[in-house]
Formats: C-alpha cells, sequence, structure tokens
C-alpha cells in the first residue's frame, strides 16, 4: 500500500509548545497507523539545531525560522509532491500561504487545524476558510462558529493527551514530591496551580490578587494561611507583568511557588499530582491545555466559560461540572487591525476567589470525588485514540472528494504554445 504523504506547517514537533506538543501526537498517531508518512517544517522564532529529525520512520522534520516562506513552500511542493498540506496555528501566521492557495491547488488540499478564541463570528477569516478545504476545529466553540457557515468542511476534532504521559500518582509518592518540591513546612498545604504563559489575556496579575483575597478569607474563617500557588511561567516574560513585584506589591511571596523553568511531561505531571486544583481565568482561550493535563491527572479545575475552557469544566453531556465553572461577568468588545473585533470575556476576582474557596472547604475526599470525575469525563470526551482516528477519517474523506471533484473545482494549468497544433 503506497502512503499518502502530508506536508505539515506548525511548531516543531519535538518542541515543549503546545501546537508543538498536540502536532507530535497527531503525527505520530497518524504515522503508527501504517498508512501515512509527514514531512514538516518545524517552526520556531529561532532553532538551536537545524539539522533534519526523523523521529519515526514516517516522519521527517526540517526546523525553519517561523513558518517558512514561499518560495519554500513552493519547492516542497515540486519535489515531495503530498497529497495534502496540513496547516496548525493561528491563521495570522498563515496568510501567505492562503495567498498562494491557487498554486497549493495544482497538487493538493489543504487542511487546517483551527480554534478561534471567541464570539464573534471571524468575518475577516473568511477568504481564509473559503481557501482550505477541510476545518477540523479543536475548540466546540471554534465549530459552532466556523461550521454554520462551511458545515460541508467543518469537524469538532478535539485536543487529546496520552495517557501514560498525564495521570495519577499514588499518595506516597505525591506526598514525598510534595515535599521535594515545596519543602517541608507545606506538605500539608492547600496547593494550587496555575500554567499559562504570562501574558496579559492569561490574567496573571489578576490571579494572584484572588490568592491574595482567598488567603484572607481562610485566614478569617479557619484561623490559618496554610495554601500554596504554584505558577508555572516566567515571571519576566516581556509579554506579562513582572510577577515578582505584583507578589511583593500583594505581600504574599511566601504563598506563592513559582516554576519558571522549561520542563519534561514527568515533571509537569508531578505537578498537576501535588496541586489540589488547576485554575484558568483567561480572558479569552481556545483550549486551554493545562485545565486538561490537570483533569487527566484527576484534579478538579476552577475555569472561566469562555472558548475551549467550557467544554472542559462543564460536561455537555449533562451539564454536571468538573470542578467549578465561573460565569462571565463582563464582556469588552476588542480588535486591533489584524483582528477587528472579538470578545474578552472577564469573570470578577471575587467570584474567583469564591470559588477557590469552595474548592478548599469541600475537603480532600470529596476533591477527590470531582477529581476522578474530571477524569473519566476527559478519558471519554477527551481519548486520544478517538481524535487520530477522527483525522484519518477526515483525511481520507477529503482525498477521496479531491480526486473525484478536483478538476471541476481547481482546473490543472496547461501550456499551450500559440501556432502550434
Amino acid at each position: 500500500m503506497q502512503k499518502k504523504k502530508i506536508l505539515m506547517l506548525s511548531d516543531h514537533l519535538l518542541s515543549t509548545s503546545g501546537v508543538g506538543n498536540q502536532s507530535r501526537f497527531l503525527a505520530m498517531g497518524l504515522a503508527d497507523k501504517g498508512r501515512w508518512s509527514i514531512r514538516q517544517l518545524g517552526a520556531a522564532i529561532k532553532h538551536e539545531n537545524y539539522e533534519i529529525h526523523q523521529p519515526h520512520p514516517d516522519i521527517i522534520i526540517k526546523p525553519v525560522d517561523g513558518f517558512g516562506n514561499r518560495d519554500m513552500l513552493r519547492q516542497l511542493l515540486a519535489v515531495e509532491k503530498p497529497d495534502l498540506l496540513l496547516l496548525f496555528t493561528d491563521p495570522r501566521f498563515f496568510i501567505w500561504v492562503w495567498e498562494m492557495e491557487d498554486e497549493i491547488h495544482q497538487v493538493c488540499p489543504i487542511a487546517y487545524w483551527h480554534v478561534w478564541d471567541n464570539d464573534p463570528y471571524p468575518t475577516f477569516n473568511g477568504p481564509f476558510y473559503q481557501a482550505t478545504d477541510l476545518i477540523n476545529c479543536h475548540s466546540f466553540k471554534t465549530f459552532e462558529l466556523v461550521g454554520s457557515h462551511f458545515p460541508e468542511k467543518t469537524n469538532f476534532i478535539p485536543h487529546a493527551l496520552p495517557q501514560d504521559i498525564f495521570y495519577p500518582i499514588n499518595s506516597e509518592e505525591v506526598e514525598k514530591q510534595k515535599k521535594i518540591l515545596l519543602g517541608e513546612e507545606r506538605k500539608d498545604h492547600f496547593v494550587g496551580m496555575w500554567v499559562n504563559r504570562n501574558a496579559k489575556r492569561k490574567r496573571p496579575n489578576d490571579v494572584l490578587v484572588a490568592w491574595k483575597m482567598f488567603l484572607g478569607q481562610i485566614q478569617e474563617k479557619h484561623g490559618h494561611q496554610n495554601a500554596t500557588l504554584i505558577m508555572h511561567t516566567d515571571p519576566y516574560d516581556q509579554e506579562g507583568p513582572n510577577l515578582y513585584a505584583t507578589m511583593e506589591l500583594l505581600g504574599i511571596s511566601e504563598s506563592v511557588f513559582l516554576s519558571p523553568e522549561r520542563v519534561e511531561f514527568h515533571q509537569m505531571n508531578i505537578l498537576h499530582n501535588i496541586s489540589d486544583f488547576c485554575i484558568n481565568i483567561a480572558l479569552n482561550e481556545g483550549f486551554g491545555l493545562p485545565t486538561l493535563e490537570a483533569m487527566q491527572c484527576g484534579k478538579p479545575i476552577i475555569a472561566q466559560k469562555t472558548g475551549g475552557l467550557t467544554r472542559q469544566v462543564v460536561d455537555h453531556r449533562d451539564g454536571s461540572e468538573n470542578g467549578i465553572a465561573l460565569e462571565p461577568d463582563v464582556r469588552t468588545l476588542v480588535g486591533s487591525q489584524l483582528v477587528p473585533f472579538i470578545y474578552e470575556d472577564y469573570c470578577t476576582l471575587e467570584n474567583t476567589a469564591n470559588a477557590i474557596m469552595d474548592l478548599y472547604e469541600m475537603g480532600p475526599e470529596k476533591r477527590n470525588e470531582l477529581g476522578q470525575k474530571a477524569r473519566e469525563y476527559v478519558k471519554s470526551e477527551f481519548n486520544l485514540k478517538t481524535t487520530v482516528d477522527l483525522w484519518e477519517k477526515s483525511l481520507l474523506d477529503l482525498l477521496d472528494k479531491w480526486e473525484n471533484n478536483r478538476e471541476s473545482v481547481y482546473k490543472s494549468w496547461r501550456l499551450k504554445v500559440l501556432g502550434k497544433k
């Protein structure tokens, strides 16, 4: 059987970014099925090593700065002759690709793993959607927005994680790791977890203010402040505030544990396991992988009902919650020249602090029950095997339609020399 060749443009498959990880899980899953080969332009701002990587017999990665360029893509289309082009990241990075879609469609169809953070429907993305032959949305919010306009080529295929990467560890190991990472003095602390880029959209300073408010509540009601917030982020990121300065201002430096270094999966799994919950109150969020990681580790989450977080924190099957869902209290319509309009959602800091308090007062047994419910939900609704299977089916359907309809939609260019028969 001749394998179908995918040319993928996304974050480098071996990078630690969310897009990189999801690209890797999908590429490996498809390659393991035995009917696909993948060639990737592995994107990054700058690579330490530009050597070709082959992490699987059917996967070859060429590191590139950015996501490549027109000449590079033209060369690959001519040399590799892929069966399809697969794009995966924010659409702003692929404008140049869609601008040359007539050239690409002389060779193959275009598929896109897409997310859009919030309402309303982005009419300004219309030309990109029209130029794409398959739009697989990894958040249900995106599927609702785009699917109503392009139902014939839009699917919901969520992000997912391998079960052997994020999983619960036994209580003895949790206790041991908690002492190692947080210290003997915090072994009995109630622990929250915030994992995000330190950027304005993620509201890191607001998380710190809400944490301070919560500390005041447990001091007043329970007479102590035995609680620690883990923030896995770069406190000096230029896209966000200086978190050390904010912690000092609020007087909570002793109650926050900063984890600024990039870590391997097993270390992230430990951080989730020593935490009692994970929180995300981003003002809009395409998906939100850290909360999914936490749920898969058997931890409840606190999340605002925005973007891809909604279908995580709320069980769509019965409306129950996998932790505490926060309703947006304020919506503001913002925009820029590239993105003229999009809503930002804000839950109040008071409601956020109250949600943390509610989880604290549940006690360990109730939190464990809620965490187990969250884990079972992830295993059912965000299963990696299902995600890969759905991707394969959608790609095979795309190639079938392409073969049957190509000439009627995208007529091949033919050279005719005038004056010759």
